[in-house]
């Protein structure tokens, strides 16, 4: 008997101000899956990726969003990740006076429901920082004050690891990375999979690049709003070698498999 879904998307519509960008998508990730979502500029990936982050500024016309069976399509952003959901931002914000480790325990006590003292924290992700190849000075800088693109995207990845989220969205995570940055994160993506085999994660992602070192299972097209295609690895080669124009328009292909 296969595993019940971890999450599932159903004929989610999204409007942004009046203006449909979703249009009716579908997703369902298991438990311990990677799955990709690869799409054009405007194709709706960042819409997608706000509303699963309850966004009050994108209004879901139609469908639902599934978590572990359960509708959450109306709670909250806060609600969503005590529950076991994370997203990782393309663009994470600077908070000036709080340092990495003061965030990582409040954000740990709403999630977990406990409050650990600084040093029970620091304690807890010492190993975590040495896994992820992190300086242990850094868990006392102001969160992503100064930071470089790799450090704030190593910060998410060691946030990820310590609140042990059942389900994981990385938004563009691969955005503004250099190739040895880029392999530094998707490893210690790949250690936080390894203590947590059951995690699942979506990725969502302009370039085929991260994908060659997260080895997703399965990979989606977005296109206007739509999954125009799902496959394995090979859908993402042919579009590395085709780009998108495949996929554009009323002749391409729609449903499962490639045009």
């Amino acid at each position: 008997m296969s595993a019940p879904p971890l999450f599932e998307i159903q004929g989610l519509h999204v409007e942004v101000e009046g203006t449909e960008i979703l249009k009716g998508v579908d997703l369902t990730i298991l438990p311990g899956q990677v799955a990709a979502l690869m799409g054009p500029n405007g194709s709706g990936k960042s819409t997608l990726a706000n509303t699963l982050l309850a966004h009050p500024d994108y209004q879901v016309t139609a469908g639902r969003i599934l978590f572990k069976g359960e509708d959450i399509t109306s709670w909250p952003t806060d609600v969503r990740g005590k529950s076991g959901l994370f997203l990782a931002f393309q663009y994470p914000e600077e908070i000036p006076g709080v340092s990495v480790i003061q965030f990582l325990r409040q954000a740990l006590s709403a999630r977990k429901g406990i409050d650990l003292s600084i040093l029970e924290l620091r304690l807890a992700i010492m190993s975590w920082m040495d896994r992820l190849g992190i300086d242990p000075s850094f868990g006392d800088r102001y969160l992503n004050e100064g930071f470089s693109g790799g450090e704030k995207k190593r910060n998410e990845v060691l946030q990820m690891a310590i609140l042990e989220p059942e389900f994981a969205v990385l938004d563009e995570t691969d955005s503004g990375l250099d190739i040895d940055a880029l392999k530094v994160v998707s490893k210690g993506v790949q250690e936080v999979r390894t203590d947590r085999p059951d995690l699942g994660v979506l990725v969502i992602t302009h370039y085929q690049r991260i994908l060659q070192y997260l080895a997703p299972d399965v990979v989606h097209i977005l296109v206007d709003g739509r999954i125009v295609a799902s496959g394995g690895m090979d859908l993402a080669d042919r579009l590395e070698r085709e780009g998108y124009e495949s996929w554009r328009g009323p002749s391409a292909g729609h449903g499962t498999g490639p045009a």
